[in-house]
């Protein structure tokens, strides 16, 4: 009968343990789609900045100025 018990509580350790598991990579999954719109933003804003200041659209494979 005690290893039924032993067990039983393994399994209740176990299954918090993934309860708390989930809770971290929800919260990380959270975090990294903030951080992904952030990133997204700021590229946005950069390529709108850069194409202010040379007055054309920016090709990918465009050489800067000093070349």
């Amino acid at each position: 009968m005690t290893q039924i018990y032993e067990l039983e509580e393994r399994i209740a350790h176990l299954m918090r343990a993934v309860d708390d598991l989930s809770d971290v990579v929800t919260r990380q999954q959270a975090e990294i789609d903030r951080l992904t719109r952030r990133v997204e933003m700021l590229m946005q804003r950069e390529a709108e900045r850069e194409a202010a200041q040379s007055g054309g659209v920016i090709l990918g494979d465009e050489r800067p100025p000093h070349w």
